[in-house]
């Protein structure tokens, strides 16, 4: 078995274009940004498995409409998305090893990740080999995902599901990542994993090297949420119900994954 090292093995894959740094002090009655202000931090999630292509289309047209980050679709609504959002400026982001992570093949996830490129994508989030760090086999973990650093060129968003880890497996997972050349640290892929939150987002910000940042996902619904979530550090929110958050118009029933 092989514990992490402290240095990166592959270089980050480029973030231009990210959102905008945001304002860690703001005051508890005045808050920096309006919830509409939000919008440029949140990429806009719509991965149903029954969305049709009008519905992609639609998703798209709200990306653009409410300036979000980026429009969040499953690879195969890559290219029809990328043409919708082309000029735009906004970024096409796809999952791949996902909803349930660990499941592919390391050669079928680099190889899915080349194809996800070649489609328009702009930037990808993965899901990571939880067993095999499980089972100490940290190299086959790094390994895994520097394939899809590699083989994608694209900025690698690792979800790293930090609820299903002890403390000496999330300290390893976020070294590994790391090594790996993931761009962004995430919490987990989906509010089944973990409801996103300030504790789960600031550890991850503290232990991110330079040029690493950090995205919250799950279950992000509200405007106060997704406040407190920036001002733990995250850069990046990924929601599914981020026109309930611009409008400030998101509660305990809305829907969000």
């Amino acid at each position: 078995m092989r514990t992490p090292t402290s240095h990166s093995s592959v270089s980050p894959a480029s973030t231009t274009g990210d959102a905008p740094v945001f304002d860690t002090t703001p005051t508890a009655t005045e808050p920096t940004l309006s919830p509409a202000e939000l919008a440029p931090y949140i990429q806009h999630t719509r991965i149903e498995p029954n969305a049709s292509r009008d519905d992609m289309v639609a998703h798209a047209q709200e990306t653009i409409t409410h300036g979000f980050n980026a429009a969040m679709v499953p690879a195969s609504w890559v290219p029809l998305v990328a043409a919708e959002l082309r000029g735009t400026g906004i970024g096409v982001a796809s999952a791949l090893d996902f909803p349930t992570v660990g499941v592919m093949t390391s050669a079928g996830k680099a190889a899915e990740a080349a194809e996800i490129a070649r489609l328009g994508a702009t930037q990808i989030d993965i899901g990571v080999q939880i067993g095999w760090l499980k089972s100490g086999m940290y190299d086959e973990f790094r390994e895994d995902i520097a394939g899809v650093v590699r083989a994608s060129g694209l900025p690698v968003k690792v979800m790293l599901e930090l609820p299903l880890l002890t403390d000496a497996e999330k300290e390893a997972a976020v070294e590994l990542a790391m090594e790996a050349g993931a761009a962004y640290l995430k919490n987990a892929s989906s509010g089944q994993i973990e409801t996103a939150n300030p504790t789960s987002v600031r550890y991850l910000v503290d232990r991110a090297r330079d040029g690493v940042l950090v995205k919250a996902s799950g279950s992000i619904k509200s405007y106060g949420q997704a406040l407190e979530l920036l001002r733990a550090g995250a850069v990046l929110l990924g929601t599914s119900a981020g026109i309930s958050i611009i409008t400030d118009t998101g509660d305990a029933s809305t829907t969000s994954y």
